[in-house]
């Protein structure tokens, strides 16, 4: 099958496509033929050389989400059979044209979306579900401040959030931007280059912060968040280490909490999963959510894809096709 392939020396420039086996399904798991996968920013790590891939997966593949038709089904598979269209959530290998998966991390792709639009829900929303609604328990009601709406976590992030009947304050870098994190139900949007988040803020309490971005932009948080609020950390692009007053914790009484999601078990993505369809049967997401599409690349063009992210040009996602 064609794969990309991460060189030893690393860099997007030094991408590959070359041929590798077809992975062998095991018991619980199916295997993919992928139609797409969805490009995201761990992806880019792990081309740097700063995001090693579990032990069990091929490390020189990255990919973390795909869509296509499941094509082999293990011995003690019950959820699917071949011909099935599914996305899942793949621990890396998804650049390729076929991948394996633990059977829980698939997902039926909903009515009416296309592979490529199915290729970016699994990263995304499992991520802000977890991070959300399941570590912040968001409620309906309540204001969350969302770094980088128009990424693609922040644009599944201001979707879901709204669907549940939340006022959404979210971040970009420009008027387009703006305009787009509006567009997907952003209730106020502020240029994080120009806008003073406090001042802007101020008396606006905020319950939940999903921070991808660390660094400096913590002790504002602190002091934007309401009493009993939620800071839940995804990333630090800006620095992971910051300086913390506990009395300000204490006397908000604040909740600090932060994950990662590729190296966590089977069971607890497979849970993840079951949650995220209840969660559409009570809330119709999958009938609300509009995956935001930016561009999309064949297989071939790995580079070029993973170049625009680095440069961040976009506004949703981008998605490698392979049929």
């Amino acid at each position: 099958m064609k794969a990309v392939v991460i060189s030893p020396e690393g860099g997007i420039e030094t991408l590959t496509i070359q041929d590798r086996p077809i992975p062998r399904v095991q018991a619980d798991e199916v295997r993919i033929e992928v139609y797409a996968a969805g490009v995201n920013r761990p992806d880019l790590f792990q081309v740097k050389g700063n995001y090693p891939a579990p032990s069990w997966v091929a490390a020189d593949i990255p990919g973390l989400e795909v869509a296509g038709v499941v094509a082999e089904v293990g011995e003690n598979v019950l959820q699917w059979k071949v011909g099935d269209k599914v996305c899942a959530l793949v621990a890396g290998a998804g650049y390729a044209a076929y991948v394996t998966v633990n059977e829980g991390h698939c997902l039926a792709i909903p009515t009416g979306y296309s592979f490529e639009e199915a290729a970016c829900i699994p990263e995304n929303i499992f991520t802000v579900y977890s991070n959300v609604f399941q570590r912040a328990n968001l409620q309906p009601q309540e204001a969350i401040l969302i770094y980088g709406g128009a990424g693609g976590i922040g644009s599944t992030a201001i979707q879901l959030a709204k669907i549940i009947g939340c006022k959404v304050y979210t971040t970009a870098g420009n008027n387009e931007k703006i305009a787009f994190c509006k567009s997907l139900g952003a209730d106020v949007v502020l240029n994080y280059r120009t806008d003073d988040l406090l001042a802007s803020l101020k008396g606006e309490p905020i319950d939940v912060i999903l921070d991808s971005i660390g660094g400096n932009y913590f002790p504002i948080n602190m002091k934007l968040l309401a009493e009993e609020g939620r800071l839940v950390y995804i990333n630090a692009t800006a620095g992971g280490k910051v300086e913390l007053n506990i009395f300000q914790l204490m006397q908000k009484r604040i909740h600090l909490s932060g994950s990662t999601l590729r190296s966590r078990d089977n069971a607890f993505k497979t849970a993840l999963r079951d949650a995220l369809v209840a969660f559409d049967k009570a809330y119709d997401l999958f009938a609300k959510y509009k995956p935001a599409v930016y561009a999309s690349y064949p297989l071939e063009n790995v580079q070029e894809a993973l170049f625009q992210l680095q440069n961040g040009d976009v506004m949703g996602k981008i998605v490698l096709t392979l049929k």
